[in-house]
């Protein structure tokens, strides 16, 4: 593996920003990846061939977020023995499992979080540790096998120095530590402050995928946030052009650069006939001519579609922010695996910029997944992970 990295991110990053979002990611034990280690900037980019392991490191990332807001194990994976590692043998008592962990910088400094998982003969959590500078705030451990839960220790700094209590054995227990410690003592709190640090910066997460097939279709009209799949396109279109006339604009600019032909509009219109309310999206050529986004190509459906994301947040996209937590001291971490599928290098170069230009802001960061980002080169803020050299 090697990582590449141009602008001031490290710079930006040693500040402890008060915005928390995670730096690192690492895959002790996943699926083709062991003892791994991914710096993570405000655009990252996992390079590298089929079969090098980029899905499956945005696929970690996002099991980590939605551990981070609470899912069971169960939900999070519904297909645990993909997840370990192929070569890994099995122990006396036949069982296998991955280690998964990041770090999440912020205002309490770099907070590590790693999490053993239990794949067979049964799912279900069997480690995980919290600690800040060497110090450890949290740690829990399988005790008994016949028991649902695992004994946690975490960090109380006062007439005793840990507290040890039973926690569900199938959730994450750095996400429920802020119901269980009651906050007296300066450990306490320093033990809060850290595990609310790694939730917030795990939990506003945008897994994203578009299907070119899914949006040449007119949809009815819902709640207006888009699906992972931008699929409901159509529908936040309608919702937003009117909602936000300066970055709708932009959207409008990124389209007119990006797809073919005059572009002087990007909207959604009411269908007629059928049963219920439905609406197309259609692009305005400013001649009277309003051509479906049903004709065009995939690479152009793709590209309006990832140019949305990124001009968006969370209160359009289908996300799941920490709501205790102002907005303002949130980041939204979008996943685009397959960033670059059906895209030409300019659309790419067109995208990137526009990628690099959000997440300098700070309230958004990208991580994608490339075969090669070689049409990256050049770009400020963008750190490339390169895993062409892991290859087996």
């Amino acid at each position: 593996m090697t990582v590449s990295a141009r602008g001031t991110r490290a710079e930006t990053e040693a500040r402890s920003p008060d915005r928390p979002s995670i730096t690192e990611l690492r895959l002790s034990a996943f699926a083709a990846h062991r003892g791994a280690g991914f710096p993570l900037g405000p655009l990252s980019l996992f390079a590298g061939p089929s079969g090098s392991g980029k899905s499956s490191a945005l696929r970690a990332y996002e099991a980590l977020a939605r551990l981070g807001g609470g899912a069971e194990l169960a939900e999070v994976f519904p297909d645990p023995a993909a997840c370990v590692p192929e070569r890994a043998r099995p122990d006396a008592q036949r069982r296998r499992g991955f280690r998964i962990g990041c770090t999440a910088d912020g205002p309490e400094g770099p907070v590590r979080l790693d999490v053993a998982v239990q794949a067979e003969p049964e799912l279900r959590m069997v480690g995980e540790r919290l600690t800040v500078g060497g110090l450890t705030l949290l740690e829990t451990a399988l005790r008994d096998p016949s028991r649902r839960t695992v004994q946690a220790a975490w960090h109380t700094a006062g007439l005793a120095p840990v507290t040890r209590a039973p926690l569900p054995g199938d959730r994450l227990g750095t996400a429920l530590l802020p119901l269980r410690v009651a906050g007296k003592t300066d450990g306490q709190r320093h033990v809060i402050a850290a595990a609310e640090q790694m939730v917030v910066a795990l939990r506003s997460v945008f897994p994203c995928d578009p299907l070119p097939r899914a949006m040449r279709t007119a949809v009815p009209l819902g709640a207006g946030r888009l699906l992972r799949g931008c699929d409901n396109l159509a529908e936040v279109l309608w919702r937003t052009r009117s909602e936000c006339g300066r970055r709708h604009g932009l959207l409008v600019d990124a389209v007119r650069a990006g797809c073919a032909g005059p572009v002087h509009d990007v909207l959604a219109e009411p269908t007629t006939g059928g049963a219920g309310r439905a609406v197309q999206a259609l692009l305005d050529r400013g001649d009277g001519l309003r051509t479906p986004l049903g004709r065009l190509g995939d690479g152009e459906l793709r590209y309006l579609a990832l140019a949305m994301v990124l001009l968006t947040g969370p209160g359009v996209l289908e996300v799941d922010p920490a709501g205790e937590v102002p907005a303002a001291l949130q980041t939204l971490t979008v996943l685009a695996d397959g960033f670059d599928r059906d895209l030409d290098v300019r659309q790419l170069g067109l995208l990137v910029r526009l990628a690099a230009r959000m997440c300098a802001r700070g309230h958004i960061r990208l991580v994608g997944a490339v075969s090669d980002a070689s049409w990256a080169a050049g770009v400020d803020g963008v750190t490339v992970v390169d895993l062409s050299r892991d290859r087996t």
